[in-house]
């Protein structure tokens, strides 16, 4: 399998995938290969995993020493792969390369075009139905998905699975760049606000969360004692109360939507002394949560966030924990609280 990341936080990814049982057989920027499992097999674990953002199952490598050469062993490899297997909707071609190697670009560009040429050719109905960009969301998906990992060696794979994780369109209006970040985060969990819901902010400022839910219509409590910026400054949605985040609670009997926490505070004092009291109590029905893990060890802070008995493993439910396209020393936690 080959496991697709955030380039600069390779080491990260092999330790969880080692941590997880898997055998990390090669690493390169951006990208961790790990032992094969039969056929399109899945881990039971890989809707778990933080880091990667998108795996290719049983990817078969393919060498060469030009744009030609590579593209028609890719179309090779393709039109056996679909035997007996009929595409009647789009389909994503997906093609990606290893991070920081100049010229790599070009050249994944000219084999996608080549490819393309060549699929023409052969099956013109099909070459009209793919797309270009991974489905949005999380869970496994049928396409064709190339990588690669230098000019002359690329892997390509049928199946795979999506993180979820994606690259999101800024918004002038946003206060900050961390709109980007809980903008991405609904795709992992695969909802967002809505009209009429009701939203809490903890430690808002300067309110690129607070924007992101009111530009969808949903009340927003925002709590930060900074001061709120850009389109989140006296929008008629949100209510901006300077207070301690640490030291808010909803009105009795008030359960709050969404709870959204993007602190610069130790995790274990995050997770602890705020994050803990709101799930235990009820206080919201879903959340975004980020922990910055910084000097923390980042797969120690997992273990602790995923354990048995934990307040996560107790009182959520679809919990997902991702290392965001967006995200750097940090990671995002989704999911549900249970009723």
């Amino acid at each position: 399998m080959l496991f697709l990341g955030q380039h600069g936080f390779e080491a990260l990814l092999a330790r969880e995938l080692q941590a997880d049982g898997l055998t990390v057989e090669e690493t390169g920027p951006g990208w961790a290969g790990a032992e094969a499992l039969p056929g399109d097999a899945v881990p039971r674990s890989i809707d778990e995993l933080c880091f990667p953002h998108l795996t290719l199952l049983a990817p078969r490598e393919i060498r060469g020493d030009s744009v030609n050469a590579l593209a028609q062993q890719l179309a090779d490899y393709f039109l056996e792969s679909l035997r007996g297997e009929r595409i009647d909707a789009p389909w994503p071609c997906v093609f990606r390369e290893a991070a920081e190697i100049p010229g790599l670009g070009r050249r994944t560009a000219g084999v996608e075009k080549a490819f393309h040429e060549l699929l023409k050719k052969k099956l013109n109905r099909v070459a009209k139905l793919a797309a270009p960009e991974m489905p949005r969301g999380a869970g496994q998906v049928r396409g064709l998905f190339v990588f690669f990992a230098d000019f002359g060696r690329m892997f390509a794979g049928r199946a795979a699975w999506r993180g979820g994780q994606q690259r999101m369109a800024d918004d002038p209006l946003a206060p900050s760049r961390s709109y980007l970040k809980v903008e991405e985060a609904y795709a992992v969990l695969g909802r967002e606000p809505a009209a009429g819901e009701t939203v809490c902010d903890l430690g808002a400022a300067p309110g690129g969360w607070s924007y992101s839910a009111a530009k969808r219509g949903a009340r927003v409590v925002a709590i930060d004692n900074g001061p709120l910026k850009g389109g989140a400054l006296d929008n008629p949605l949100i209510e901006h109360r300077r207070e301690d985040a640490f030291k808010y609670a909803p009105p009795a009997g008030e359960v709050f939507d969404w709870m959204f926490c993007d602190l610069v505070e130790e995790p274990h004092h995050v997770l602890e002394n705020l994050i803990a009291p709101w799930l235990q109590r009820g206080w919201c029905r879903r959340f975004v949560i980020i922990f910055k893990f910084g000097r923390t060890d980042p797969l120690a802070l997992l273990r602790t966030v995923r354990a048995p008995g934990g307040v996560f493993a107790t009182h959520t439910a679809n919990l997902r924990i991702r290392h965001l396209y967006h995200d750097r020393e940090e990671f995002t936690l989704v999911g549900d609280v249970r009723s």
